[in-house]
């Protein structure tokens, strides 16, 4: 008898997840027999579901908030991205039974900014809002594009310092009171406002001429950060819908060895906006 490989996201909340869509969208594309769903699993629950998941036979897992630095924690093996991070948002269980951990989003990001919308990154000013989880996950991938320089802005400056102590100095940070006259190429949103539909205290001038508006979260409807990138002329003001998919093609073939056609699922999930 044919069984059908399980996987999951956890995290909480997670009933508005779009990723057991995307992942059976990628099954269907790619002839895959696996089953995805979404399960609400809290911090405090965290090592009791995936330990449960795993011993039930499952063989994949995305983490997403509250859970990735508790999945960084849980891998038995994690790759070097992961390292970087700090946090994990895929677990893979392996042949010989170890859990790998991987962290996905940075590259999910890169491939949605270069590839899906032919953003440069070399030799370009780019900003991130925020300095937690978000912003570790990203900076790795970022940093390998080679900007001109790269600077991680909070609300607290002292987190974005420390973040930059632990990257050896490879950009700067600051607080959200130092941003004045100095625009960017590329400003990212990693921090959770666009959740209560908020924005980050942001000066005027800070997006240059031609610059773009990239906020990690995603909407049925435009976020702030989205509004207020239009509202600066971006040339680009997008959401985080295609970075949500490409990360969930890195894990797909991190766990069936099959690289799925993201750009047929990112054009299908715009129309059902």
């Amino acid at each position: 008898m044919n069984t059908i490989d399980q996987y999951a996201v956890f995290g909480s909340p997670i009933n508005h997840s779009k990723s057991p869509r995307i992942h059976r969208l990628f099954a269907e594309q790619s002839h895959q027999n696996l089953d995805y769903v979404a399960q609400e699993v809290t911090a405090e629950n965290f090592v009791t579901a995936v330990t449960e998941f795993f011993a039930q036979g499952g063989k994949g897992l995305n983490c997403t908030v509250p859970l990735k630095e508790l999945a960084y924690r849980f891998a038995t093996q994690k790759t070097e991205r992961a390292k970087a991070a700090k946090a994990v948002n895929t677990l893979a269980l392996r042949p010989d039974g170890s859990i790998l951990g991987d962290n996905t989003d940075g590259i999910g990001l890169v491939n949605d900014l270069t590839v899906n919308h032919g953003i440069v990154l070399k030799d370009k000013r780019v900003l991130i809002l925020g300095a937690g989880g978000a912003t570790r996950g990203i900076l790795a991938l970022l940093l390998e594009q080679k900007p001109d320089c790269l600077i991680v802005a909070n609300r607290t400056a002292e987190k974005a310092l420390q973040l930059a102590i632990e990257f050896n100095h490879s950009f700067d940070g600051c607080g959200f009171d130092d941003l004045h006259d100095q625009p960017f190429d590329l400003i990212l949103n990693a921090t959770s406002a666009s959740l209560s539909n908020e924005l980050p205290p942001l000066p005027e001038n800070l997006l240059a001429k031609n610059g773009v508006c990239y906020d990690l979260a995603y909407g049925n409807t435009p976020t702030a950060f989205v509004r207020w990138g239009k509202l600066q002329n971006a040339s680009k003001s997008l959401d985080g819908l295609g970075m949500l998919v490409e990360q969930a093609a890195e894990a797909f073939a991190l766990w069936r060895s099959v690289r799925p056609d993201t750009k047929a699922v990112i054009d299908l999930l715009n129309t059902e906006r």
